[in-house]
């Protein structure tokens, strides 16, 4: 009789079993930036299902009818995809030290000019200025003008979600966000956003124990942040796998899915902190200078766009 019993009592106990619950999503909404309106109609992007993008400008644009045409059609683009923009304010010349540091009363016309342009048509999210420490900015030496920049577009935008400030992980980061702070005084204290690059950590595959000065990596600046602001939310503004890029990384299309997959990885350190994430970009550029596409220029995904889209699974979009 027991040898009878057995199967069946061996396959109740496994329905008393409690059932596997899935893996909890990370609460981290994921967006892609590009500069091509034509992304929105690509069906690859569209089986992404996001709702998010970022567009970089130039903070001068309304002096430029090319640039103003460019960032239109993104923006009309993305409307009709139903993705929410986030535009973020940028050098008008990428040559490393050639940019001009524009006074705070260009800046302040400038960016009151593209706000007036951009916030009829559905623009509620801004960056004050990219990458702010980096030295295709003009910002870079200059946190106190950037942060008197952060005080100028809070004044000229209500109601809307500002990056406060926006840093590469780079060596001397730490020392910039200091000085940043000392300059905006309470606004920086009681700014809600803070935009983060973390190229160097996602493309070294840097965890906490590998960081260094010259890698400091995202645990580091947040809490170089968190010495002088307690409640930003931390959007990484611009990051991913990076297929070509100087002679460190050298073209390679699978290096750069392995990265990506490294990338959505870290959301699980830091997803207390980190609220968006906005990988650039869509379009690669051949191999040609920096590119860091999911897919190729002719819209032929690269290994990178499955790891992305595998990477989506576990996130709340």
């Amino acid at each position: 009789m027991l040898r009878r019993l057995s199967p069946l009592l061996a396959l109740l106990a496994l329905l008393a079993l409690p059932a596997t619950a899935p893996a909890a999503k990370v609460n981290v909404a994921v967006g892609i930036g590009d500069q091509s309106a034509r992304m929105f109609a690509d069906p690859n992007y569209r089986a992404l299902g996001l709702k998010k993008t970022r567009y970089f400008i130039h903070w001068d644009a309304v002096t430029k009818p090319d640039e103003l045409k460019k960032a239109d059609d993104f923006v009309a683009a993305a409307n009709a995809a139903g993705v929410r923009v986030l535009m973020h304010l940028s050098s008008n010349n990428l040559t490393a030290r050639q940019a001009k540091l524009p006074s705070l009363a260009l800046y302040t016309a400038a960016a009151q000019a593209l706000i007036e342009r951009y916030r009829p048509m559905g623009v509620r999210e801004w960056g004050v200025w990219n990458e702010v420490n980096h030295d295709t900015q003009p910002t870079f030496r200059s946190p106190k003008r950037a942060a008197q920049f952060f005080k100028a577009f809070r004044g000229l935008c209500s109601g809307c979600r500002i990056v406060a400030l926006d840093v590469l992980d780079q060596k001397g980061v730490e020392s910039y966000i200091k000085k940043w702070f000392a300059a905006a005084g309470s606004a920086g204290r009681s700014a809600k956003v803070v935009g983060i690059h973390n190229y160097s950590q996602v493309n070294r595959r840097i965890t906490e124990k590998k960081a260094s000065d010259r890698y400091p990596g995202t645990a580091r600046i947040i809490k170089a942040i968190r010495k002088k602001n307690r409640v930003a939310k931390f959007w990484y503004t611009e990051t991913g796998g990076v297929v070509n890029f100087g002679r460190s990384l050298r073209c390679n299309r699978s290096r750069a899915a392995n990265r990506t997959k490294f990338m959505f990885d870290l959301l699980k350190t830091y997803d207390k902190d980190v609220e968006r994430l906005y990988s650039y970009n869509w379009y690669g550029a051949d191999c040609n200078g920096f590119d860091a596409g999911l897919v190729e220029r002719n819209g032929t995904p690269r290994p990178a766009y499955a790891a992305f889209k595998r990477g989506l699974r576990n996130v709340r979009r």
